[in-house]
């Protein structure tokens, strides 16, 4: 496998069982097997994502000074500015070359969460900033709960048992800005190696280049989807809830050649969490004689918080 593989959500929703179920016999092997797909035919328009990438890049090129004021203090980057080089990867010290943003939840008045979630950080510099961004997250968000749907299926569980857990969740979407690297990197890459902390991660912008995937056999492969394709892949949490029937996958965005270095990039992922107090507790469908339960029992909630310390979001 050179590549990863790629799947139809067209599949999934149509009134043909037989296409239903090759979608979902697609993703779970995919997902046992190297733990990445590319998705098409995903609720994003291509006009959505047009005004997305305009507004992120008119944020990303405001002024230092500017960025910064929208960097709040105590949330642990659940909100709002996250400047360059703040995070990391889990055991790594040096600091990605990245920056970001982040767009989080906002609830439906009666899922009686409207405490538990920061508030969103308003940009003042761009009126529509704000808006786009949560378009986009609704439409990815409501792709995320279809592909839980599947593999529910795959496990052999109601088909809607995450619905309740996904949608109002604690999802991210976190817009990125990879800057031209103007220096050799001492140590420092876009991305370190890692595995997601969530349920799944619905990736756009993958297309223009430097994610890598690890294979079983660790060697890394380049994640090349179609443009018009989303790259999803399994997070720690539904790996664990599965009891690693579902993988989550070491990945990494790479640097690119010498010659390339004065090109900025952009990816935008959304990371979807469950609300903060569904257990991950293994599925009673995943554990068998020759696969015995791995993992303690957490909430969704613990989990997240000892994974925001390791990698440096949170001081303890």
């Amino acid at each position: 496998m050179n590549n990863i593989p790629s799947v139809d959500l067209a599949d999934f929703l149509s009134d043909d069982p037989s296409r239903k179920q090759k979608f979902v016999n697609e993703i779970g092997k995919a997902y046992e097997e190297i733990g990445f797909v590319a998705l098409k035919n995903h609720f994003l328009n291509e006009q959505l994502v047009q005004n997305l990438y305009k507004e992120i890049k008119a944020f990303f090129a405001l002024p230092t000074h500017t960025k910064e004021k929208y960097e709040i203090e105590g949330l642990g980057g659940q909100r709002g500015y996250t400047s360059f080089g703040k995070e990391h990867a889990k055991g790594k010290k040096e600091g990605d070359l990245k920056e970001f943003w982040h767009f989080g939840q906002e609830p439906d008045a009666d899922a009686k969460l409207a405490e538990e979630y920061p508030v969103n950080i308003t940009v003042e510099e761009l009126k529509d900033f704000n808006a786009t961004g949560m378009e986009a997250y609704r439409m990815l968000e409501k792709t995320g709960i279809y592909v839980l749907r599947a593999l529910a299926l795959y496990i052999g569980i109601d088909e809607h048992y995450f619905d309740h857990w996904a949608s109002n969740g604690n999802s991210i979407l976190r817009p990125i800005h990879y800057p031209p690297i103007t220096e050799e990197p001492q140590g420092a890459v876009r991305a370190g190696a890692h595995g997601d902390i969530n349920l799944i991660t619905l990736l756009m912008g993958a297309s223009t280049g430097g994610l890598q995937v690890q294979r079983k056999d660790g060697e890394w492969i380049d994640a090349i989807p179609q443009e018009d394709e989303l790259v999803i892949n399994v997070g720690d949490m539904l790996e664990r809830h599965t009891n690693n029937k579902l993988r989550s996958t070491i990945h990494r965005v790479t640097n690119p050649p010498k010659e390339q270095w004065s090109s900025p990039r952009y990816s935008i992922p959304f990371f979807m969490h469950p609300r903060s107090d569904m257990k991950l507790n293994c599925l009673n469908e995943c554990i068998t004689a020759d696969t015995p339960k791995q993992y303690d029992d957490i909430t969704a909630g613990e989990f997240l918080y000892q994974r925001l310390v390791e990698i440096g979001l949170i001081k303890k």
